[in-house]
């Protein structure tokens, strides 16, 4: 009986326990939900986000206003530069903070880019939210980028 009673008790205490990590936390839903909410179909339509590698050697050839922003971290940014002339260099991490954010023109697209691209997503959809008009991210990321202009980046890398 004594087995089934501290039996019994250790399950009330991890149930205890567990709801806590089975429940979400409501506040940041909510806010990601104002987030996502603004990227209705009919606004992705109207704008696109993403811009690939053909795209983008287009709007080079068209001498198209544009700027890279890469967000890759330091040490990325260290094994494979961006030589193109008009690129900022700011790593996620930082990206947010007022400062970063002034030095970011209002007057040109912006292409994000990152390694694979899928940091660059999440900071462009941030950017769109929080009021940047001109955003797109660079599809797959400085490895398509490499591989579009004709260099093989990865394997030599990683």
């Amino acid at each position: 009986m004594r087995k089934l009673s501290l039996l019994v008790a250790s399950f009330l205490l991890l149930m205890f326990f567990a709801v806590d990590s089975f429940a979400y936390d409501k506040e940041m839903a909510k806010r990601f939900d104002a987030l996502f909410s603004q990227f209705t179909p009919e606004m992705v339509a109207k704008r696109p986000c993403e811009v690939d590698g053909k795209g983008l050697f287009e709007m080079i050839k068209k001498k198209e206003p544009f700027v890279i922003l890469d967000i890759r971290t330091p040490q990325e940014m260290q094994m494979v530069g961006i030589t193109y002339k008009d690129t900022i260099r700011i790593p996620m991490h930082e990206l947010f903070k007022e400062a970063n954010l002034n030095k970011l023109p209002k007057d040109k697209k912006i292409v994000v880019v990152c390694h694979t691209g899928t940091r660059a997503v999440a900071a462009t959809m941030a950017l769109m939210a929080t009021g940047f008009q001109n955003v797109v991210y660079f599809k797959g990321g400085i490895s398509a980028l490499a591989t579009e202009a004709g260099r093989n980046i990865v394997g030599n890398l990683w």
